[in-house]
């Protein structure tokens, strides 16, 4: 098949539409491979979003969905759809580097637990996003791969962690990308980016990764809040990105024995909390917030602007227990990381020495996990059953390049506009990033919360705010 005028290309349909075409034989999962491949040769060079390509295996991948649709088998709900998985998620075959260059002969044996679900969904595996070192940093770089760049505008942030997926969302070379997210890493890319960015209920997705020799005791905060999610161009394919990677999974010790219900509400509450007074939040921020509630208003969604202090109290307990167990971990970032990550850790410390001392006692340890519990349980009979909430992704547009590199006193300023990333996490309710259109030539949009288990309606409401933005390709991804 080939694109007859006025068609959009192969690279640039969404999920389902890629899906029902090679179902119903519109197109070949051959030639959609092949369009997603040109389309990566195209913008990839420019923006170094995907690492460790390899042409000769996705082409195989798609020969054999092919067959399989000649051959008339039933067939997965991501057959033969292109995705993009994490440099520090499990792919068997590929080294799961983390951005580290003393690891980049590390091949996993075996899939991750959402890796594996993709594959069984019938995705075609094509190539893996950049992240910085370690995946601490909401900028994406590292010695090993190099430098990530914004398809808008190279001198901003791409987001991070999973910075490198976002910018391959935004720029096309695939329509879904896998990321995972401990305080912002597929929210905040997702923004960045102008992508779609979905955040799970913790033990939605399993965080399970194959086990090697050496068993890896993960701290409590990485086993609590870190959690695998879907970036996608549309709502629909981080819709469809979800349902793929919901693994029930006994070896994640949160994660859930069943999949829960998805289905799909009506109109709905919605509580804009604007500011949490942690930082201000700037006028293209601003207005993005009144754009969507304007346009949730109009859809008939029940929009009220609130404040609710909790998730400011939230943002700085997540600074409390991750920076203190990722303390237990600065032996091997000192040793490994570069120096990218250990000059923004070391001002990340400083800055959250700020709120809860040099070195945190135990005692403030303790109660933070226990005053952690007190939030969870106000947010959950807030929300009840009918409410979610709206807030920033940021407080402020995305950040220039390497901001976190600038000293102290900026990145105290990254902390606080990063509030509603942080605040999450320590919550563990489903999240998610939705573009609201272009100010000042940088992507805008929206956070929506929800109740746990509750992705349904984060996705419902998604889908009127995304009806109603204008959204483009990025001009730098052609």
């Amino acid at each position: 098949m080939t694109d007859t005028p006025g068609d959009s290309p192969l690279w640039d349909r969404s999920a389902a539409e890629l899906a029902a075409g090679i179902r119903d034989k519109s197109f070949s999962a051959t030639e959609v491979a092949q369009s997603f491949l040109a389309r990566i040769d195209a913008t990839n060079p420019a923006l170094n979003a995907l690492v460790d390509l390899r042409p000769e295996e996705a082409l195989a991948q798609a020969a054999a969905a092919d067959a399989a649709v000649a051959a008339g088998e039933d067939l997965p709900p991501l057959h033969g759809v292109p995705v993009a998985t994490k440099i520090n998620t499990s792919q068997r075959g590929y080294a799961s580097s983390h951005g580290v260059a003393a690891w980049a002969g590390a091949i996993a044996p075996q899939d991750a637990a959402c890796v594996a679900a993709l594959r069984d969904a019938g995705a075609n595996l094509m190539g893996r996003s950049n992240s910085p070192a370690f995946a601490v940093r909401w900028f994406t770089a590292n010695d090993l791969h190099g430098r990530t760049l914004n398809p808008w505008d190279g001198a901003h942030t791409p987001g991070g962690s999973s910075g490198g997926a976002a910018a391959a969302v935004a720029a096309g070379m695939v329509p879904i990308a896998q990321g995972n997210d401990i305080g912002g890493s597929v929210r905040f890319p997702a923004y960045c980016c102008g992508a779609v960015g979905l955040r799970p209920t913790m033990g939605l997705v399993s965080g399970s990764e194959p086990r090697g020799a050496e068993e890896f005791d993960s701290p409590l905060s990485f086993q609590t809040m870190a959690v695998h999610g879907p970036l996608g161009w549309t709502v629909n394919d981080v819709r469809l990105g979800l349902h793929a990677m919901v693994t029930p999974d006994l070896r994640d010790p949160v994660g859930l024995p069943l999949r829960p219900p998805l289905g799909g509400p009506g109109l709905v509450k919605v509580a804009l909390v604007r500011d949490v007074g942690l930082a201000k939040p700037h006028p293209a921020v601003n207005a993005a917030l009144d754009d969507a509630a304007r346009w949730l208003s109009e859809t008939g969604h029940d929009v009220e602007e609130v404040e609710l202090p909790l998730l400011g109290e939230a943002a700085r307990l997540w600074s409390l227990l991750l920076y203190e167990e990722l303390r237990t971990m600065m032996p091997e970032i000192e040793r490994f990381g570069d120096d990218a990550v250990r000059v923004s850790l070391a001002s990340s410390f400083a800055a959250a020495a700020e709120t809860w001392g040099e070195r945190p006692t135990l005692d403030a340890y303790i109660k933070g996990y226990a005053r952690r519990g007190t939030l969870i349980t106000r947010l959950q009979q807030y929300l009840g059953t009918d409410r979610i909430l709206m807030t920033p992704v940021a407080a402020e547009p995305p950040f220039e390049q390497d901001a976190d590199l600038a000293g102290d006193a900026r990145v105290r300023e990254l902390l606080a506009a990063q509030w509603p990333m942080q605040a999450v996490p320590v919550l563990g309710f489903p999240a998610m990033s939705v573009p609201t259109g272009i100010r000042d030539g940088l992507p805008s949009g929206v956070q929506l919360i929800g109740g746990r288990f509750r992705e349904d309606t984060l996705l419902h409401v998604a889908t009127d705010i995304e009806a109603r933005a204008r959204r483009t390709r990025p001009a730098l991804a052609g």
